[in-house]
């Protein structure tokens, strides 16, 4: 219940947010045109936004056939987490990092991106899909693939308003400008109003799916000083999205800091080192490549056979 009470008023911070874009275009007939238009926007984002975010990112569904090992170990940790087996997502990008996405465990996803799974041990993996698997037990889901799709949404009619201010809006080419500044901002808000909270809970969660807190501890140890490296261009061109990740995938991350939903990893690993009783001991050795395949190349051993 108290999870529909953040959705629900996510969804109406949103459309206010629109009615006023709409507002300072036309005035209250704007305001109202904004109203319907959000309106539709919440109701499609509520059915379609995570394989929004799926399309966006590039993510391409990985069969039973494609990665029999990886869905084993992902029906296993569901199955300890009483919870329906999700589908499962390949991302082409060499950043290691994974997202969860769907409205409900019945419709939910996890993709992980090619890099985790050449870059992680089969430990590691487990942690992180278990850390998923928390986010879509908690329906954390549902908030976060609502809110990159409405927040990347008002920062494009942000930068509308620039072009319509200088015509017919209200505020000119002044409140055009304004509006193109802070509407952005605004979508940086609103992604931040989803707790950090819940990233310290879907650790916490996960390592009790897994089992394994120091193995979730060293992924996530893993995948900062990867992420930080390299460039996940999907990410980049879709910023509104990089809440849904388990790590920052934003290539400056470090300037980000600020204003990023994500608790410092640091913290996070020392919380999970707690739950072991022992202190982090540094990455464990890398992991051998993964023969996932990329999009449109056939499976090979170890994870999948074509």
């Amino acid at each position: 219940m108290a999870g529909n009470v953040k959705v629900f008023m996510l969804m109406a911070a949103l459309t206010a947010l629109v009615m006023a874009l709409g507002w300072m275009l036309g005035g209250s007939g704007g305001a109202l045109i904004a109203l319907v238009i959000a309106g539709g926007m919440n109701f499609f984002s509520y059915w379609n936004s995570d394989k929004m975010v799926l399309r966006q990112q590039g993510a391409v569904e990985l069969s039973p056939r494609q990665g029999p090992e990886l869905y084993a170990m992902t029906a296993r940790l569901a199955e300890r987490a009483q919870m329906p087996m999700p589908k499962l997502y390949l991302l082409p990008t060499e950043q290691p990092n994974a997202f969860a996405t769907g409205r409900n465990p019945e419709n939910s996803a996890v993709a992980v991106t090619q890099g985790l799974l050449n870059h992680l041990s089969a430990e590691e993996l487990e942690g992180v899909i278990a850390h998923e698997l928390a986010h879509i037990k908690h329906r954390d889901t549902l908030t976060m693939t609502i809110t990159a799709t409405m927040a990347g949404a008002i920062a494009m009619m942000g930068n509308m308003m620039l072009f319509a201010g200088s015509r017919e809006g209200r505020g000119g080419m002044i409140g055009g400008i304004i509006a193109m500044i802070l509407a952005p901002m605004a979508a940086m808000m609103v992604q931040m109003a989803i707790s950090r909270a819940r990233e310290y809970e879907a650790d916490a969660t996960g390592a009790q799916i897994c089992g394994k807190p120091r193995a979730l501890a060293s992924a996530l140890q893993r995948i900062a000083g990867a992420a930080g490296r390299s460039v996940n261009l999907p990410a980049e061109k879709n910023p509104a999205a990089a809440a849904m990740f388990i790590i920052n995938p934003l290539h400056a991350m470090r300037a980000d800091r600020l204003f990023t939903t994500h608790p410092p990893t640091e913290e996070r690993i020392a919380r999970l080192m707690a739950m072991e009783g022992g202190s982090p001991s540094g990455p464990r050795q890398a992991a051998a490549p993964s023969r996932i395949p990329r999009a449109g190349t056939r499976s090979r051993a170890p994870w999948g056979r074509g």
